[in-house]
């Protein structure tokens, strides 16, 4: 997911009628292969604008994956996806989640409310229902502070931030690297891939040569990752090597979550692996000039705009990036943190 997938601050909402001003036309339900759709889910912001809902037809009626943002029209736009291709929302039998990030599990307990289906999740992500449920408002403060940020900066980010989700039901299935989830006619294997969440997982499908890529490979955008803590200490470097695991699959075509299906996933690789390159020299460069704090050394990467411009989302996530980057130049020695209020960093010249 581009990293808008995680918390959200209000945005304009759509409207009971599905309207907002910004919000552009939902592309059509496709029938990607005999028995496989997919139907884009709206979502309450303006980029991205859609999640895509991937719909297997069984014997025993329709499994999905993912399910998307838990607000009426999200529900109303999927229920009207199914019916278009003859299904309802009660004869959904099993809903795969490729990730916690509520673009893509916020739906789903509405999903089996209605049906009974079950829902799975990865292990490590089920853990990060209970942040969602809680707020992160006191986990952002408290990466701010660590990166060095002004106080106005950190409370302007946190004017708008989304409320608690309390109440998250949790899978009813736990699904691991290899696993197989059990849809009738198709043969899926889950593939573990961390970075953009801890849990993340990609599957794939060898009869027709599909990768289901979640967030993880997207066709225009480079996704962000969490945060560096404890039990995840190097996330970048999570991603980058979940990402080179992908290179042995002969996928013919990848099925993203979001913006559209594409072809050529080592050609996709090789430029998110050249992205990622880049970005780490320039965190290099920064602290070569002398930048210590985070928030300095993030005004030397080449973001979409100039860091000092960014607001919200966009600054949250150039935050939680710069430290990912830190992070993994001190996973392999280039660089060292001194721990403190803010933390300060440090180049490891050889």
């Amino acid at each position: 997911m581009p990293r808008q997938t995680g918390p959200q601050p209000a945005v304009e909402r759509a409207g009971r009628d599905g309207a907002a001003r910004w919000r552009r036309p939902l592309p059509p339900v496709e029938q990607v292969r005999p028995g496989l759709w997919s139907i884009p889910v709206p979502l309450p912001w303006a980029k991205p604008a859609h999640v895509f809902v991937y719909v297997f037809e069984t014997s025993t009626g329709p499994f999905l994956m993912d399910a998307g943002w838990d607000f009426d029209e999200a529900f109303d736009e999927l229920q009207a996806g199914l019916a278009m291709i003859g299904m309802s929302v009660a004869d959904v039998r099993g809903v795969v989640v490729t990730h916690a990030h509520l673009d893509h599990y916020g739906l789903a307990n509405r999903i089996r409310e209605a049906s009974g289906a079950w829902v799975s999740l990865h292990r490590l992500d089920e853990a990060m229902l209970r942040h969602f449920e809680h707020g992160y408002a006191d986990r952002i403060s408290e990466l701010m502070i660590r990166a060095g940020a002004p106080a106005e900066m950190t409370e302007r980010l946190l004017a708008g931030y989304q409320q608690p989700a309390p109440g998250l039901s949790r899978p009813d299935i736990l699904l691991e690297d290899g696993d197989r989830p059990d849809i009738p006619g198709w043969d899926l294997t889950a593939l573990w891939t961390p970075g953009h969440s801890p849990g993340h997982l990609c599957f794939w499908e060898p009869t027709n040569r599909l990768l289901f890529s979640g967030d993880h490979v997207l066709p225009s955008t480079a996704v962000g990752v969490s945060a560096p803590e404890e039990a995840v200490p190097d996330p970048l470097g999570d991603y980058l090597r979940s990402l080179a695991r992908l290179r042995s699959l002969p996928a013919e075509e990848v099925l993203p979550a979001h913006e559209y299906r594409f072809t050529g996933l080592e050609r996709r690789l090789a430029e998110l692996d050249a992205h990622h390159a880049g970005r780490l020299s320039e965190v290099v460069e920064g602290l070569r000039a002398g930048a210590s704090r985070v928030w300095d050394v993030a005004g030397y990467v080449t973001w979409h705009r100039p860091f000092r411009n960014l607001r919200g989302v966009a600054l949250q996530n150039a935050v939680m990036d710069t430290m990912s980057y830190l992070a993994t130049l001190e996973a392999t020695g280039a660089a060292r943190s001194e721990p403190g209020t803010p933390d300060r960093w440090r180049l490891i010249e050889p």
